[in-house]
């Protein structure tokens, strides 16, 4: 007997072209996108979506910021599947905004100008995460629907603003948070989910996060002044603060380890003082944590234990503290044997020809967290991090997102395609 899947997934792979994938992502890279002020590079994505006979539209999100989506239609859909990625940047690729806290200056892959290494690399800002994920999904749709796949049940494929974990860049721009994510889900209304982001294995939960400000009191004064005054320094306390929930947060990541999560934790910003004046300290030193909740862990029990933390530190010292949740994504998970999670890990498994095995031990989280938050089934899959051999340096965090293989974005796209046929189902 014919299997007509396996028919399908032939005929489609057959259009998954590198040249094809370095002209996405490179497209992608050079339209700058940083989280808020999307909408120019959504209008391309829909644009290129209605080329290829995707249905491509434009889903304003704000004045600036905007999603990308379109659908490839099934014959009798009863459901529907969601290719979904992200397609803002954490950074601007702007010294002026960037530099010094990227570091001492923007690289060349921190910049949206894409360069070609070779045969096999595509270099620049996002180039893998978040644009080579989405190069990857639109690539996917476009070969299913130039092999004239005929599917059953519909493909939507999505582009979502506002994906990072920001609040807003500038007072006109929007908070990121997975906020596009959510107005996509809210129109789409997807059946279930696949999010490309980064790793090569299926995942089917991740953490959440929350943020938290705590604000550290001491004395406003003059260095000519201290000897003379009462004295309590803000920053001095603080430091005592930040150094000691610095060694807390290993103890939280393993406290709460388990399934496929290592919640961590990071103080991540500082402010105290005025940098044109040092000569005067300040009445406050405010700075801002984000500590990642395993799905099993809530909100509530997160800011009990963190607030008790802050404080016995602080009373460690006689500091006067405040402390406040500003930030709240819950983690979730999928059932792992969930149709999609299932799904996705035998085209794993038929596509690199060896048994799964799910990488344990995430701390990032992702909009997984906001499409599972409203109902949808989600597995999330992605491009490894590119290896040091091929870009001639090591791989730092920044370079790990900004550097890509061809080879891989071959396999994520092929693996895409497997998994849409076997959820949306063919004609026999």
């Amino acid at each position: 007997m014919v299997d007509t899947a396996a028919v399908w997934i032939a005929a489609a792979e057959s259009f998954v072209q590198r040249d094809r994938l370095a002209q996405l992502c490179a497209a992608m890279v050079d339209i700058a996108s940083p989280t808020g002020e999307e909408a120019a590079l959504a209008a391309w994505l829909a644009a290129e979506m209605q080329r290829v006979g995707l249905d491509g539209c434009v889903q304003p999100v704000a004045a600036t910021s905007a999603n990308a989506y379109g659908r490839f239609r099934g014959s009798a859909p009863d459901g529907s599947l969601l290719l979904y990625a992200p397609i803002d940047t954490l950074t601007a690729g702007d010294a002026a905004q960037d530099v010094p806290w990227i570091g001492p200056l923007l690289r060349a892959d921190m910049r949206a100008a894409a360069k070609r290494l070779g045969d096999e690399i595509i270099v620049g800002l996002g180039a893998q995460n978040p644009k080579g994920h989405a190069a990857c999904i639109l690539a996917a749709a476009e070969a299913l629907r130039t092999a004239e796949v005929p599917l059953i049940a519909d493909l939507l494929v999505g582009f979502g603003a506002l994906g990072m974990p920001s609040n807003r860049r500038r007072p006109e721009l929007p908070d990121g948070h997975g906020a596009g994510c959510a107005a996509l889900v809210k129109t789409l209304r997807p059946t279930q989910t696949v999010i490309a982001k980064s790793g090569w294995a299926i995942s089917w939960e991740e953490v959440g996060l929350t943020w938290f400000e705590v604000e550290v009191d001491g004395t406003h004064t003059y260095v000519g002044s201290r000897h003379l005054l009462p004295y309590r320094s803000a920053i001095g306390d603080a430091a005592h603060i930040v150094a000691g929930l610095e060694c807390w947060f290993p103890s939280w990541a393993e406290e709460h380890r388990d399934g496929l999560v290592a919640p961590q934790g990071v103080v991540g910003a500082i402010d105290g003082g005025w940098a044109r004046m040092p000569a005067f300290t300040p009445a406050v030193c405010r700075f801002m944590v984000d500590l990642r909740l395993s799905p099993r862990t809530s909100a509530v029990e997160a800011a009990d234990a963190f607030g008790a933390e802050v404080e016995r530190l602080a009373a460690e010292i006689g500091a006067t503290v405040r402390w406040r949740q500003t930030v709240v994504v819950p983690g979730t998970t999928t059932d792992p044997s969930a149709r999609i999670v299932t799904s996705a890990i035998a085209a794993w498994e038929s596509l690199t020809g060896r048994a799964h095995t799910p990488i344990v031990g995430l701390s990032g989280a992702t909009d997984a967290n906001i499409l599972r938050a409203l109902g949808v089934p989600t597995a999330r899959v992605g491009l490894p991090k590119v290896s040091p051999a091929k870009v001639g340096s090591d791989v730092d965090f920044q370079l790990g997102m900004n550097a890509v293989d061809l080879n891989d974005m071959e396999l994520l796209t092929r693996l895409l395609i497997r998994i849409a046929i076997d959820i949306c189902g063919v004609v026999r």
